[in-house]
C-alpha cells in the first residue's frame, strides 16, 4: 500500500449536527443513543435517508471493513452517488466532533480513493 501522505482537504468533508439526524430519525435530540442505534435508525430508514441526501445516491455498505498494512479500519456506511460519480463515506459520531474525528475521516477518504474507486470515479466525500 503507498502511504497516504495527501494533504488535508477541508473540501472533501462535510459535518451534520445531530439534532437534525435525530429528528428525521425519531431518535430523542439531546443525544441519548448510541451509534450504534443511530445507524440502525438509519438503516430502518434508508429510503427516507436517501432522499435527504439527494438525488443519485445509493447504499453500498454498512460497516465495511478496509484492511491495510496501518490495520483494520470500519466505515460506518458507504453510499454511491451515480450522478456524481463519487462514494460519499458516513463515519457516525454521536458526541461533539474534535479534531481527530476529521483526522480519521480525512484517512478514510484517502484510503478509500486509492483502493476503492475506479478510474473514472471523483474524489470519495466523507461525512462526519
Amino acid at each position: 500500500m503507498k502511504a497516504l501522505t495527501a494533504p488535508f482537504q477541508k473540501d472533501k468533508l462535510k459535518f451534520i449536527k445531530n439534532p437534525v439526524v435525530a429528528e428525521f430519525l425519531g431518535l430523542s435530540p439531546n443525544c441519548d443513543f448510541t451509534e450504534t442505534k443511530l445507524e440502525t435508525a438509519i438503516i430502518t430508514q434508508i429510503q427516507k435517508f436517501l432522499l435527504e441526501l439527494g438525488k443519485g445516491y445509493a447504499f453500498v455498505d454498512r460497516q465495511q471493513h478496509i484492511a491495510t498494512d496501518a490495520g483494520d479500519f470500519y466505515i460506518d456506511l458507504v453510499f454511491y452517488n451515480y450522478i456524481l460519480k463519487c462514494f460519499l463515506l458516513i463515519d457516525l459520531k454521536t458526541t461533539r466532533i474534535t479534531h481527530q474525528d476529521v483526522g480519521q475521516m480525512d484517512m478514510y477518504v484517502r484510503m478509500y480513493d486509492e483502493l476503492k474507486c475506479g478510474p473514472d470515479d471523483n474524489p470519495t466525500i466523507g461525512l462526519t
